[in-house]
């Protein structure tokens, strides 16, 4: 994920990453009020902007329903809301809402048990970012964010959990039986979706190089997943859920609990974040750095945020789908427009990664890294 700050506000710079112990994991449970560790104040891109009321009817995170028969209306309205938005809530996915609700459940299971237990799963150094605990990116904040959280890949489930439950007994068992439901039906679903939105690009009447692309893209998709849980907090307005970010990869599917909490930033007419409503058994997708420059911009990336909750907890579980280390990634043909050039170079995800590391903390986003500049469009 890339930390970016709005152009129109500040944010405390980051600092060089502290070593991560035992302190990282503490009890927000037995915090009465917000530690300087994690108290953010001062004028930042969390604060909630004043929206009129007029633009408050406008905001409304678009929804797109699988069930409607028209697949070529269902294409194009998840295609329009990637363009405006870059994010959207989809329903009708197929998805069983009783594989939801286990999965938030034993998610919530996990994070409620003691903290030595969790530990054992720590982010190592060189493991690739998986594990419990708080991500390197953000410890090179000054400050904590108000939430924990687990990454780790996929198709690793039960390898990776070995090392919360040792003793591979119940727990460990419904826990990964549910994981592992449920990354089925999500790489399913990404597939699903993924062909939807080329085949509002066009590809499937393209042909060519682009039919290529298509097909190794589908088959060859590789996903994350990462738990997050973000306690309730006795101020929420001094503390930060997750920071302002793009996500990197393809596309996330983000399941979240009814507590609302992820927030979007709209640009137009004027900057503000809008809230997604928590609508039971709906998905959040969200568009990535790695398909903004698949479709030239088209579909663009999407700054979004966590806020965090006075009276309840909230358990969000996003789904990152992306290319394989290997595979470059550049603008499809279908997605330029005649008479104009590809705005983006090919790169892989892991030197987009490398890239987004000297833009952390900054104004600037890896993107313009990758830009085609205009004598080199010639």
């Amino acid at each position: 994920m890339q930390i970016k700050r709005s152009t129109t506000t500040t944010m405390p710079s980051p600092t060089s990453p502290p070593v991560q112990n035992d302190a990282d994991y503490f009890d927000f449970r037995a915090m009465e009020r917000v530690p300087e560790s994690h108290e953010w104040t001062g004028p930042q891109e969390y604060e909630h902007p004043v929206v009129a009321g007029h633009e408050l009817e406008q905001d409304v995170v678009p929804v797109v329903d699988m069930r409607d028969d028209d697949d070529d209306a269902v294409a194009a309205a998840a295609a329009r809301a990637a363009e405006e938005w870059g994010a959207f809530l989809l329903v009708g996915h197929g998805v069983p809402g009783e594989l939801l609700a286990r999965v938030e459940d034993q998610a919530a299971r996990l994070f409620a048990l003691p903290v030595t237990d969790k530990a054992r799963a720590a982010r190592r150094p060189g493991g690739g970012g998986s594990g419990y605990g708080v991500p390197q990116y953000l410890l090179r904040y000054p400050k904590r964010m108000w939430a924990e959280g687990y990454t780790f890949p996929a198709a690793a489930i039960r390898s990776e959990f070995r090392r919360v439950w040792p003793d591979a007994g119940d727990d460990y068992i419904s826990f990964c039986a549910a994981m592992d439901e449920f990354h089925v039906e999500l790489r399913a679903l990404g597939r699903k979706l993924l062909a939807m939105f080329f085949q509002a690009l066009g590809l499937a009447a393209a042909g060519g190089d682009d039919d290529d692309t298509e097909r190794k893209i589908l088959d060859t998709l590789t996903a994350t997943m990462h738990l997050n849980m973000y306690p309730k907090c006795p101020d929420p307005e001094r503390a930060v859920g997750l920071a302002a970010h793009t996500d990197s990869g393809f596309f996330t599917f983000i399941m979240q609990s009814p507590v609302p909490g992820l927030q979007l930033l709209r640009r137009r007419p004027s900057e503000r974040w809008v809230t997604v409503p928590g609508v039971a058994g709906a998905l959040v997708v969200v568009v990535g750095d790695l398909f903004h420059v698949l479709t030239n911009g088209r579909f663009h990336s999407v700054l979004h945020r966590a806020v965090v909750n006075r009276e309840r907890d909230r358990i969000s579980l996003p789904y990152f789908l992306g290319p394989p280390p290997h595979m470059k990634v550049a603008p499809l043909a279908a997605a330029v427009a005649p008479g104009r050039k590809a705005e983006y170079r090919a790169v892989t995800w892991p030197e987009y990664m490398t890239m987004r590391e000297t833009t952390f903390g900054t104004s600037l986003s890896a993107l313009t890294l990758i830009r085609v500049a205009p004598e080199e469009e010639t």
